[in-house]
């Protein structure tokens, strides 16, 4: 077997395996090494909500055939209001769209190895040129790229990731059947992406119901284990306990089922990332904290990532003379802050503002966004300081100088100009 290439990547998700695609198809050898044994990749549990848009899939060549459904619009839910944009997106099966990556990528030319756990970096002269997995075994590469989420055994070591507990975002999610779609009262759920703001249900955090055909949805809910999740928490709940009392308390549920086997349980960091790479190693994917406040496309992130990466390491690659050191992989760095999340400071802001605003809030921000139109949300969620402005009501200031007060944030003064 052979043990040296010129790129070697940790986690075969959607970060890792796009990476791999590019890398393969530009003519490089690469071997991604996968955790999960392949009969079984990937696990029912190892799972995502795959809400995505056309211009992922457009971008990156995705087929048709790993979409549960297409959607039309995009809704917001606060406790007792809610905003409907048109937007046309796609509910992913995540399992298929992760097998479609390692075939293509395979076809390419891209080696994996399953079963295979990375444990750390092997070290020469201070500088990685390999990893060890399942305890003993080797194998080397001119670039190492980390892309195995928040577990990130290579880049914890390395020094280029510090991922904070206080910033650990938890989530759970199920299939089920029987729902209500378009209940009396609510908007009409039919081939929409529909996320949740309410304390009530998901403190710190937010729900979602994403339709997947006739009466089928993908249902669940996610959020921040901080001091600010506890001052909404319920004494003794657990994030299945939140779910359950969603399920008993909306009418929506009051008919439905579970899908057996259909299940996921996520994690991912909130927080300003710190480094990207060193000397010929990157991390990519959730391995490095991305924002996208709003409408999460965790997906289209790692994609983006694993390109950049890509680019990055073809840039040192392809000149026999130009070793892969942090600064000549620099332009990942450069890339992902323009390309992947750009102005991060201001969409981490409003990240803040959109979990940890009081239950009264959020219904005063859904009758903001019929009043303002659907580009002021979209631009706020990129980071657009005059549209971040015209969401922000005399309200929302003790929020804003609390996370200062505690660096959550810059001041504020900095993030609006």
């Amino acid at each position: 077997m052979n043990d040296r290439y010129d790129v070697v990547i940790a986690g075969a998700g959607p970060a890792g395996a796009q990476c791999a695609r590019d890398l393969a198809a530009r003519g490089y050898d690469v071997v991604v090494l996968e955790t999960e044994a392949e009969d079984e990749f990937p696990r029912q549990s190892n799972k995502s909500t795959a809400g995505t848009f056309p211009s992922m899939m457009a971008s990156f060549g995705i087929p048709d055939d790993v979409v549960m459904q297409f959607t039309d619009s995009v809704v917001l839910e606060s406790p007792t209001e809610h905003y409907v944009r048109e937007q046309p997106g796609a509910v992913l099966e995540f399992a298929d769209f992760k097998r479609f990556l390692v075939a293509d990528s395979r076809d390419e030319g891209a080696e994996y190895r399953f079963d295979a756990r990375v444990t750390g970096p092997i070290m020469e002269g201070g500088e990685i040129v390999g990893v060890t997995y399942n305890g003993d075994e080797e194998v080397y590469g001119e670039i190492v790229i980390d892309a195995t989420g928040p577990a990130a055994p290579l880049a914890k070591k390395l020094g280029v990731v510090d991922l904070k507990r206080e910033n650990h975002a938890i989530g759970i999610e199920y299939e089920f059947e029987g729902i209500d779609i378009d209940r009396p009262g609510f908007a009409d759920l039919h081939d929409a992406m529909m996320l949740r703001l309410d304390h009530e249900i998901a403190p710190g955090g937010y729900s979602w119901i994403f339709h997947t055909g006739e009466d089928t949805a993908k249902v669940g809910l996610c959020y921040i284990q901080n001091d600010h999740h506890s001052r909404y928490a319920k004494d003794g709940y657990t994030i299945d306990g939140y779910l359950e009392h969603w399920l008993e308390t909306d009418p929506r549920f009051r008919d439905a089922e579970k899908i057996a086997g259909k299940q996921h349980r996520g994690s991912a960091h909130i927080q300003k990332p710190g480094d990207l790479h060193t000397d010929r190693f990157m991390a990519i994917g959730d391995t490095v904290p991305t924002v996208d406040p709003l409408w999460g496309e965790g997906i289209n992130k790692c994609m983006q990532s694993g390109r950049v990466a890509a680019v990055a390491a073809d840039g040192c690659l392809k000149h026999a003379d130009l070793e892969p050191t942090a600064e000549n992989l620099a332009v990942y760095d450069t890339l992902w802050h323009r390309d992947v999340a750009p102005n991060v400071d201001k969409r981490l802001l409003m990240t803040h503002l959109l979990y940890l605003a009081p239950n009264e809030r959020y219904d005063d921000l859904m009758r903001d966004l019929k009043r303002l139109g659907n580009d002021t949300l979209a631009d706020a969620n990129n980071g657009d300081p005059l549209a971040i402005a015209r969401l922000l009501d005399l309200e929302d200031a003790p929020l804003l100088l609390e996370l200062a007060k505690q660096q959550v944030v810059p001041s504020v003064r900095s993030l609006l100009s």
